[in-house]
């Protein structure tokens, strides 16, 4: 092994999967059931052909022709294509759309994948189907360029009967699946599917059901979350904890403070830096990411790592393993253009093997 070779592998010490683990590992997730509870949303896209660029006559403003839409969920319904890629047998989503034509299109995008399961996924006239309208400019042989986003969102705090029909669907599926993700993707607290009213029924879950995997992410921070698996970036554990880690080593140290103090596992997202998983009693790992091969977008990554980490604990990985199945999947993830992307385990078989993650015995 020469001097690079050497150092490469010093770099992924902590983590070595064999053939026969991640067989093992994958073989589980076909009889597994996840159910995901949180901000469902339309990924719509529309693909702009500038070639046939118009102006109005009405307005004398370049017209945009759109040559194609694609519609996929996205936000929390990311993480679900990612599970659906991965294998995973059955997945139920909970969460809110609106009685309209974006709601119309996220539930057949939902019912579309496979083993997904939409029995617990209300439609309401008192809310707005969470929309991200996507304009995309394709050129031959160019990158996608994407032009300034549409957005539809809620405003108005989420009406308390549908915030009880939530905690009803979570209590109901609570002792029947593997694993629960929670994802909360608003803005402005309370307008959506994670409320304090559903996360004191995911309190109450989690006292019931202490062995069951409920990993949550948010993006306005997890504090006062209940007991359960946080994922979280730099930026969110520096608010949560009031510390501001400036090394990956004080990042490890303060995860694994986190981890005893909070009881649970810990991981968090750095980045090009990778990603730091600790579990209570245990040292924190840290992996780095994989080198980029070529243009990125990261859109998604993040899902990816969640839906990855999810999957693998749940099929019984160690928090290293889980973070090294996170880490190749979301370097998958973006290199993937134009969309919200996934990966397949023979995706992440694959690129798994030119890393020093792999081992031949």
């Amino acid at each position: 092994m020469n001097a690079s070779s050497e150092t490469r592998r010093n770099r992924w010490q902590e983590i070595q999967i064999s053939p026969a683990r991640f067989a093992e590992i994958v073989s589980r997730y076909r009889a597994m059931k996840v159910a995901i509870i949180g901000d469902f949303c339309l990924d719509r896209y529309f693909e702009i052909d500038p070639a046939r660029q118009e102006i109005s006559i009405e307005t004398g403003l370049a017209v945009h022709n759109i040559v194609n839409v694609r519609c996929q969920p996205g936000a929390a319904g990311t993480i679900l294509n990612n599970l659906v890629a991965l294998g995973i047998g059955r997945i139920v989503p909970v969460g809110i759309c609106g009685d309209d034509g974006e709601g119309f299109e996220l539930r057949r995008s939902l019912q579309a994948r496979a083993g997904t399961d939409i029995s617990f996924f209300q439609t309401s006239p008192l809310r707005r189907t969470f929309t991200y309208t996507k304009p995309l400019v394709i050129e031959p042989n160019k990158a996608p360029v994407e032009l300034n986003r549409l957005d539809i969102k809620n405003w108005s705090t989420t009406p308390e009967q549908l915030q009880d029909q939530v905690s009803a669907s979570l209590r109901a599926i609570a002792g029947e699946v593997d694993a629960i993700i929670l994802l909360d993707q608003v803005d402005i607290a309370e307008t959506g599917v994670i409320t304090r009213r559903v996360l004191e029924t995911v309190r109450e879950v989690a006292a019931a059901h202490p062995n069951l995997l409920i990993i949550a992410d948010s993006r306005r921070g997890l504090k006062n979350y209940p007991k359960i698996c946080l994922k979280m970036n730099r930026a969110e554990l520096a608010a949560m904890t009031g510390a501001n880690p400036k090394t990956d080593e004080e990042v490890k140290t303060l995860a694994a403070k986190l981890a005893n103090e909070h009881g649970k596992a810990v991981f968090i997202t750095l980045a090009e830096r990778g990603i730091v998983g600790a579990a209570p009693g245990a040292s924190a790992v840290h992996q780095t990411a994989l080198p980029l091969r070529g243009e990125i977008d990261i859109v998604g990554a993040g899902d990816s790592v969640t839906a990855n980490l999810t999957a693998a604990l749940a099929a019984g990985a160690t928090i290293a393993e889980a973070v090294a199945f996170a880490i190749v999947s979301s370097s998958i993830v973006i290199h993937q253009l134009g969309t919200t992307g996934a990966a397949s385990p023979t995706q992440i078989e694959a690129l798994m093997k030119e890393t020093a993650l792999w081992s031949a015995e």
